[in-house]
């Protein structure tokens, strides 16, 4: 099965050139996704003669930008007592409220480029599903509050008036989250940075990001990155490869892929939609320990998705690897189990995709002036809002501006290295086999089991 996202954005479209041989510019990104974009659509706004190319192995969208589950949330994956500890609480609340802004720079941005992404800002749902979830969401709400944010929390009557699904005790609710059609964002903003004049270069795979040295010296050596049609140098490169960063030479253990799959159903009824609720097109998710996600589409849908696939050792990444059937099926199941009414309703799509997380699941963001290489990434899982930041980010770091983003505490934040193999496939196939144990031990005193 394609992607439910691929299949309601039209479908296959005719891919860009490669790159025609060697190139000199001023900007190389490596990745048409959203971090690229955004930042190559920054760049050009904050200096219009810039000249910026993008190479792309495969096509703008194609990893996680244009498959994720459609939340622009504020969520970060660091939590705030982390931040706190490790930059200090001014900057983690700095941190946190650029992220809750950035939601709505991405809808003000998609509106003033005509993307069509079937934007809908209504609020995120986090339902407590039994009575340690209830206990979890209260002391979410209050974390939240001593910082200074709105997470709201619901009693019983309230989520269940929001989401009708099965034993909600109560949820927790933010305002600062948008349901999104990724892909259609994804191919929207690079048809933006188009116009804007921003090359990009499809089906052309980078083999080496090369630092440079020195180079605004007499002999000084520029940035450049190395692919399979030819050389492109430049004052800066960019990686944007977030999940496919472990097949960069030299950044096998930087960034690990951990694989995120999706299940969406048929088109379905009001009848459902009137006990189903989601009326404001609420995301929502709930207290468990692993990870699941799902929005109502525009076309009344519930696409749904969470974690659940192994890593698979030595990072690798593969086609196949976006079809794991045990995954899919413990997606259905707890579907249905949310929504019993869905038990005879037909599966459609069913998709996955590799997303990035850092040793430290810390994202960042950074450049480094002797060298001419930036980087941003390490989203976990939370990068369709938090690309348009790193992208603004990045933006100002290039052209020198000092502004508010550029002294945010992900601003060069560097993560330790994952282990080497095999103690990476270990460690993390281990404790995705105890969360996913400790949950059903969970669910069974629920149920009485």
């Amino acid at each position: 099965m394609t992607s439910l996202w691929f299949d309601t954005a039209g479908g296959a479209v005719t891919p860009r050139p490669r790159l025609p041989g060697d190139l000199d510019v001023d900007v190389a990104i490596v990745g048409a996704g959203y971090t690229g974009l955004w930042t190559a659509y920054y760049l050009r706004q904050a200096d219009p003669g810039l000249r910026i190319a993008i190479v792309e192995a495969e096509q703008a969208g194609f990893g996680a930008s244009g498959r994720n589950g459609g939340w622009c949330s504020g969520l970060l994956p660091t939590p705030l007592p982390k931040l706190e500890k490790l930059h200090g609480r001014g900057a983690a609340i700095a941190f946190q409220q650029a992220m809750i802004d950035t939601v709505d720079e991405v809808g003000r941005a998609a509106a003033a480029e005509g993307i069509d992404c079937h934007w809908d800002k209504g609020g995120t749902l986090g339902l407590a599903r039994s009575a340690a979830q209830w206990r979890g969401a209260r002391v979410e709400a209050e974390l939240a509050a001593s910082y200074g944010f709105e997470l709201r929390l619901l009693d019983r009557a309230e989520a269940r008036d929001r989401c009708g699904a099965t034993a909600v005790h109560g949820a927790t609710w933010s305002p600062h989250c948008a349901a999104v059609h990724p892909l259609r964002l994804a191919r929207g903003l690079a048809s933006a940075v188009e116009r804007l004049g921003v090359a990009i270069y499809e089906r052309t795979r980078v083999l080496e990001v090369m630092p440079g040295a020195g180079h605004t010296a007499v002999g000084g050596r520029r940035a450049a990155l190395r692919t399979d049609h030819g050389m492109v140098r430049a004052d800066t490169v960019v990686r944007a490869t977030e999940g496919y960063t472990a097949s960069l030479p030299g950044h096998r253990r930087a960034v690990v892929p951990i694989y995120s799959l999706m299940i969406a159903t048929e088109p379905l009824p009001k009848s459902f939609w009137g006990e189903a609720g989601l009326d404001r097109r609420e995301t929502f998710t709930d207290h468990r320990r692993l990870v699941i996600y799902g929005q109502r589409t525009a076309d009344d849908r519930l696409a749904f998705g969470g974690r659940g696939a192994p890593y698979h050792y030595g990072s690798a990444i593969r086609p196949s690897f976006d079809n794991e059937p045990s995954v899919h099926l413990a997606l259905r199941n707890t579907l249905v189990e949310l929504f019993p009414a869905l038990n005879d309703a037909k599966i459609t799509h069913a998709w996955g995709g590799p997303l990035g997380i850092t040793r430290d699941w810390h994202p960042s963001v950074g450049l480094d002036r002797s060298t001419g290489l930036a980087w941003a990434g390490g989203y976990v899982g939370d990068g369709v809002a938090a690309t348009n930041l790193a992208g603004r980010t990045l933006a100002d770091l290039i052209t020198g501006a000092e502004t508010p983003l550029t002294v945010l505490p992900w601003v060069n934040h560097r993560s330790p290295r994952w282990e080497p193999e095999p103690l990476r496939w270990l460690g993390i196939n281990t404790a995705l086999r105890t969360v996913v144990a400790l949950d059903r031990w969970e669910a069974r005193v629920r149920t009485g089991g």
